[in-house]
């Protein structure tokens, strides 16, 4: 159950600071954080839970991260579903969270609420297709960057700030595009409160990512790391 809490709690951390800073700061060009602060605390939220309860749970604070762990044969296929409620819940109760505290503030417009979209939904009016391919190519990086960084043929230690800055990253890339997913927990949690159409187009954010992730962990097992095999970051192997 501890390493359950510590998803939970890792991906409420993820959404509160993440979407939070969308919601409550960007919304104040004065305040200067823009869309560079939204990903730098994107980024900001993974490192710091990754050092804080990663060696609990192992700091997925993802579903795709974790499907993808699971392909590499990093993490164990009986703990995905159990791992997916504990994040998609965590996520959910962050942004019920974010809205109590947004809802607040005197005429306070709920309006996208920091979701996910295309099309019109899209912050930069960029198509189905757009987001579907950056929200593939995006996760599948990211889960090259997270084996990479926590295989034994790197220095211990680090990988939470390669893992953060990459995150970081991936916002400032995609964030014009789709509001950035790359995450399915993050992603329902948001438009569950948002009052767009963002909850008819929730299912490419499970779909994209989850699918990014399988290709990234099939990457790193077939043609970069097939001889190495972790349950998690400082994990015991699991054999094949």
């Amino acid at each position: 159950m501890n390493k359950l809490f510590a998803e939970f709690f890792g991906t409420f951390w993820l959404v509160f600071g993440g979407c939070g800073s969308a919601v409550l700061a960007a919304a104040f060009p004065e305040l200067g954080i823009g869309f560079a602060g939204v990903a730098l605390a994107f980024g900001l939220t993974v490192l710091t839970m990754a050092y804080a309860v990663g060696g609990i749970s192992g700091g997925h604070f993802n579903p795709a991260v974790s499907l993808g762990l699971a392909i590499a044969n990093r993490f164990s296929w009986k703990d995905l579903i159990p791992y997916w409620i504990a994040q998609v819940v965590g996520g959910i109760a962050a942004a019920g969270t974010l809205y109590i505290i947004a809802t607040g503030k005197p005429g306070f417009e709920v309006g996208a609420f920091a979701s996910n979209g295309f099309d019109a939904l899209s912050p930069g009016g960029y198509s189905f297709q757009s987001a579907m391919w950056i929200e593939i190519i995006l996760t599948a990086g990211f889960l090259i960057v997270i084996l990479g960084s926590t295989s034994r043929a790197v220095p211990g230690g680090f990988a939470p700030i390669a893992i953060g800055l990459a995150l970081t990253l991936i916002h400032l890339i995609s964030i014009p595009v789709t509001n950035t997913s790359v995450n399915p927990a993050r992603s329902t949690a948001a438009a569950l409160f948002a009052e767009t159409g963002a909850m008819g187009q929730l299912w490419l954010f499970w779909v994209a990512p989850l699918l990014g992730g399988a290709i990234g962990a099939l990457i790193w097992r077939l043609f970069l790391g097939p001889e190495e095999s972790l349950a998690n970051v400082g994990g015991e192997a699991i054999d094949d």
